[in-house]
């Protein structure tokens, strides 16, 4: 057995997919199914049916995926303990991070970071679905939401209000209306996928019959359609410090989210991820006085 062939198998049982596969593993589709052929012929099995709709795993297969998953963890565990034992603040660090805080926040303090540490290469991952530490999907990760499991350390290192933002054109031709939810106003509304974030919680709890201009799978584009006069959003405050926009529910009336970067205790003593961690905190967060205003380090 080529223990290379597992590593394909784990990514097709998991998404069904030799495209999304190859895709994640940056091989060719071919590759994939070549793979994954040759592994059932060494093992002498078949660990999937084949259908147009995808790839589905035979009862074979369900038990090698448990064995795989095993192998993997353990895998997972080495490379976390060799991270761990280097000094020198140098090599790939992996971070996980939604679209608008890499974007505004991360990626413009760069630089400084590239000039203190130019042996270390940071790989940032954006997407609002949290990537797992314990798999390296990500070595660290800085996320509104805390987590709850896992063999983790987690640092608070900011706090994130939130209000709801028009621009002052769109407020000065849609005046408000008594009675209609927002005033009568049009709002841009997080996609059914995205129906757990803060915000698509506040809305549908606060204002369930207001009218949808616009519905989005991404900050980015909220904020965009904002900008453009398509209505009212929920944005975060220290994103708007640079445009023209009018609060319309100020942040005491809203929710607000504290910041927290979350590292595998395995990597704790990783030179290179720690030098990311206290740059992210100390420098990153302490220069946006809107995110540390309530920092506690704590």
């Amino acid at each position: 057995m080529d223990w290379n062939d597992l590593r394909y198998f784990l990514g097709v049982a998991r998404t069904g997919s030799l495209t999304q596969t190859a895709s994640d593993v940056r091989v060719s589709q071919s590759t994939v199914s070549r793979r994954i052929a040759e592994l059932e012929e060494s093992l002498g099995m078949t660990l999937f049916q084949r259908h147009q709709t995808g790839y589905f795993l035979t009862d074979e297969g369900r038990e090698i995926l448990r064995h795989a998953e095993l192998v993997e963890d353990s895998i997972m565990a080495l490379e976390r303990g060799a991270a761990g034992l280097d000094r020198a603040p140098a090599g790939t660090v992996r971070l996980a991070t939604s679209e608008n805080l890499a974007t505004d926040l991360v990626i413009p303090a760069l630089p400084a970071f590239r000039e203190r540490y130019p042996g270390i290469c940071l790989e940032i991952i954006t997407s609002t679905v949290t990537a797992e530490l314990g798999r390296r999907e990500a070595d660290i990760a800085l996320r509104v939401v805390r987590p709850t499991r896992g063999n983790l350390k987690v640092r608070r290192v900011g706090h994130m209000t939130y209000s709801v933002y028009g621009s002052r054109d769109y407020i000065e031709r849609h005046p408000h209306v008594e009675g209609e939810p927002l005033g009568g106003r049009h709002f841009i509304a997080w996609d059914d996928s995205h129906a757990f974030m803060p915000a698509a919680v506040w809305l549908a709890r606060e204002h369930p019959g207001c009218k949808i201009a616009l519905v989005t799978s991404s900050l980015p584009a909220q904020i965009a359609a904002v900008r453009a006069g398509l209505g009212l959003a929920v944005i975060p405050d220290f994103l708007t410090v640079k445009d023209d926009f009018i609060r319309v529910v100020p942040s005491d009336q809203m929710f607000s989210a504290e910041l927290w970067l979350v590292t595998h205790a395995d990597l704790v003593a990783s030179a290179r991820v720690r030098a990311v961690a206290d740059f992210l905190s100390e420098h990153v967060m302490r220069s946006n006085p809107e995110l540390s205003e309530r920092w506690t380090g704590a």
